[in-house]
């Protein structure tokens, strides 16, 4: 049974490497928050929103300034992974060169089957996929972003999600998307949905360029929670008073520093802890398809590493 160790789930708490990960993220979203807030329009706070609306009409609370809401992305707020998606849209346009996909496709598939984080395999996947936008521009990974949105993305939003972020909105309340893809995929998202800003992984660039590293570690599991406070602790949020948002167990330590937690297309381990302490539940999802559909939680921290099932489909179709 030894053999099977790498099998079995690690707990991590909040390293020096997770605050970092966690203040630069929450720096990057104010940032970026204040020039969706110029660019965004009545039109697009308005458009696509589901008839659905939250069972609890007493909350979000209208007026209510010390609070604001925290959405998970992946399978939360968009069917998939976002890095799934972005990865399709760069092997189109040929970031990912062949010799590339046997290495991407066996730490995807690794994921997948392991459906935990061991540091060493997490570790190769980062550096992996961090040297393919590594030189790149910033602004070069930002044009091509909203491309794909509008390829991959658009239609893959969750009403039923959309419309709880709407209804945070219409009481006068910020909301943040968090995740693990990289901050200008998420900004570009909640740019599009008409959201406050989003607290995602920071890759370094130096005069707008990438430099192939990250600052502190991906924005996962307890680095979500240390973004969320210190976004919190910044704008003068009360916690207690916030609502937080996901479908992964790994967010947990996100879900229980709020005062309203979410599981929303929540997995099996979220679930379970969901219900033992009487948090809200909402599924999008139908039948058979609710208990098996889900990105492994290690998926979403390779940048890029998402992709390459797509890129291999892809490369398989064409020949």
């Amino acid at each position: 049974m030894a053999a099977l160790g790498w099998l079995t789930p690690r707990r991590r708490s909040a390293t020096a490497r997770s605050v970092l990960a966690g203040e630069a993220a929450a720096e990057a979203a104010r940032k970026s928050s204040q020039e969706l807030a110029e660019r965004a329009a009545l039109s697009e706070l308005s458009a696509g929103l589901a008839d659905e609306k939250p069972s609890e009409p007493e909350f979000p609370v209208v007026g209510d300034d010390l609070a604001a809401a925290f959405f998970d992305l992946d399978n939360t707020v968009m069917q998939g992974a976002a890095l799934f998606h972005f990865g399709r849209g760069l092997y189109k346009r040929q970031f990912f060169q062949r010799r590339e996909l046997a290495r991407f496709a066996w730490q995807q598939a690794w994921f997948r089957l392991a459906g935990v984080e061991d540091p060493e395999h997490m570790q190769d996947a980062r550096d992996s996929a961090l040297s393919i936008v590594k030189g790149h521009r910033v602004s070069e990974l930002m044009s091509i972003g909203e491309e794909i949105y509008d390829e991959y993305m658009a239609d893959r939003i969750w009403p039923g999600t959309r419309a709880l972020a709407q209804a945070h909105l219409d009481a006068g309340q910020k909301v943040w998307l968090v995740t693990a893809a990289p901050v200008e995929t998420a900004t570009i998202i909640a740019r599009r949905l008409g959201l406050t800003g989003a607290l995602g992984t920071v890759a370094e660039s130096v005069d707008g360029v990438y430099t192939g590293r990250l600052v502190g570690e991906p924005l996962h599991g307890p680095a979500k929670a240390e973004a969320v406070r210190a976004l919190a602790a910044a704008e003068g949020l009360d916690l207690s008073r916030c609502a937080a948002y996901s479908d992964s167990h790994n967010d947990i330590p996100m879900l229980s520093l709020v005062g309203h937690p979410y599981a929303i297309n929540p997995d099996a381990k979220l679930r379970r802890h969901a219900r033992e302490r009487e948090w809200r539940l909402r599924d999008y999802r139908t039948g058979r398809k609710a208990a098996k559909v889900g990105i492994p939680a290690a998926a979403g921290v390779g940048a890029l590493a998402g992709g390459t099932a797509a890129a291999v489909a892809l490369h398989r179709r064409r020949r």
